[in-house]
């Protein structure tokens, strides 16, 4: 059954071939079939269709692709925020208590709270969202909590070297050392991506090198936590490995930025991560005027990023990463489909997955004007209203 929704006030395309960064189409409507975008355009030359939804001047956009999520866990850290809001430091030492928290939770509790939150997602207008492992480091447990992200997203990545568990405090060659012969392989089937927290208190240039390439000799693609906390190798690794994005960026130098703008990976930006630890922001404004593809994710995860929310994550991005609206808004469609290595969802063009959101209000700007109002009218993923 084909769609048709029309009297949209303004329909966000991503498609260069509409003009501008966001191929806005006004007075606007599109026909979606069997999960696909079959047409955009001017509302007085949509074709006909078996139904119709009437926006009701409402603005559309693509849905929200979140490529940078934590969501297997149990368990919550809501003193530890407390404790940073009081002013004590993060540091990564606190993904340890959820580690715990983790591998004691059964298969169903896990799955649970994954479908919560992402039904989270799905009502704030986030259509696709990327799933990590890094809560269980034991092969038993990294694979158990990748078959339950497996199970609700086809966007899985394999994050054991997360920080080195308990059991190998003061052995973080060791622990690399099992990463690479025993938990890469018996994982690797779950996962698309390996991921990497390259950042002191973590793993070090070297260590890291080791994970990420026993990864793609598995056949898994790229990602890496680069420079989060300090300046660190992490940018610079990723470019050199050809990852499909390094996340977090927020300490940077010139070669840094270079590296970025002359590689394909994407700079994917999580400042809601960087609220909740009162960490240094990214330099956007500057990575973006360089040429570096730049994404935004909400980072949900229990201890620096309990939320779910991506137009919060877009109103950050513009008042405080200087991003304009509307290079927020494309950083958190299309920029979180480059991360994700995919051309057809965050844009809609014909042949596009038919994920759209339909907010309440006449235009996209309304996500950063009006921030922390609920702004999601409807829903559809592959067509199909929530």
């Amino acid at each position: 059954m084909s769609l048709l929704i029309d009297n949209i006030d303004s329909l966000v395309t991503n498609d260069p071939s509409h003009g501008g960064l966001l191929g806005v189409i006004p007075d606007a409507a599109v026909v979606v079939d069997d999960g696909r975008v079959a047409w955009v355009g001017a509302r007085a030359g949509a074709p006909d269709a078996d139904e119709r939804l009437d926006a009701e001047g409402r603005a559309v956009l693509p849905g929200f692709v979140e490529s940078h999520s934590h969501l297997v866990f149990a368990g919550e850290r809501a003193e530890e925020f407390a404790a940073r809001m009081a002013g004590q430091k993060y540091a990564a030492g606190g993904i340890r208590s959820t580690l715990a928290a983790t591998r004691a939770a059964s298969n169903a509790a896990l799955s649970a709270n994954v479908a919560r939150l992402l039904d989270e997602y799905a009502k704030q207008g986030t259509t696709t969202v990327e799933i990590k492992s890094g809560y269980g480091q034991s092969v038993v447990d990294e694979r158990r909590s990748l078959d339950v992200a497996r199970s609700q997203s086809p966007f899985t990545t394999l994050l054991a070297a997360h920080v080195t568990p308990p059991e190998f405090a003061g052995r973080a060659d060791d622990y690399v050392a099992m990463v690479v012969e025993e938990m890469i392989p018996a994982c690797a089937p779950l996962a698309s991506w390996i991921d990497v927290f390259c950042e002191q208190g973590a793993f070090d240039a070297d260590q890291s090198r080791a994970v990420l390439t026993a990864g793609q000799a598995a056949g898994l693609g790229v990602r890496v936590h680069g420079n989060q906390l300090h300046q660190g190798p992490g940018i610079q690794l990723a470019v050199e490995l050809g990852a499909a994005s390094v996340d977090h960026v927020c300490h940077t130098d010139d070669a840094d930025i270079e590296a970025l703008a002359a590689s394909s990976t994407v700079a994917t930006l999580l400042p809601a991560a960087d609220f909740s630890t009162r960490n240094k922001y990214p330099d956007a404004r500057r990575l973006w005027d360089a040429g570096v593809t730049v994404a935004l994710g909400a980072d949900c995860n229990p201890g620096t990023s309990y939320t779910t929310s991506m137009p919060f994550v877009i109103a950050l991005a513009v008042r405080d990463l200087h991003l304009t609206p509307d290079e927020a808004v494309w950083a958190a469609t299309a920029g979180g489909a480059r991360a994700l290595q995919r051309d057809d969802i965050g844009v809609l063009r014909p042949g596009a997955t038919a994920d759209l959101v339909v907010l309440d209000a006449p235009s996209h700007l309304h996500l950063a004007y009006r921030p922390g109002v609920p702004m999601v009218h409807a829903v559809l993923k592959d067509g199909v209203l929530r």
